[in-house]
């Protein structure tokens, strides 16, 4: 009984782990953002009107 106690606890070791690893194990600042994709990504009309000439 003490040997499934503990395997369950280490099962839950490595899960609590692995959350931990994949919450706070990213890059510092963030993702870096790609403008020319952004660009490319929205249409050519976006919902505004074109500009007055």
């Amino acid at each position: 009984m003490g040997l499934i106690l503990l395997e369950a606890l280490a099962a839950g070791l490595v899960f609590i782990l692995i959350i931990w690893w994949t919450m706070f194990s990213g890059r510092s600042k963030g993702e870096l953002h790609d403008d020319t994709e952004a660009e490319a990504d929205r249409a050519p009309n976006d919902g505004h009107p074109p500009p007055k000439p």
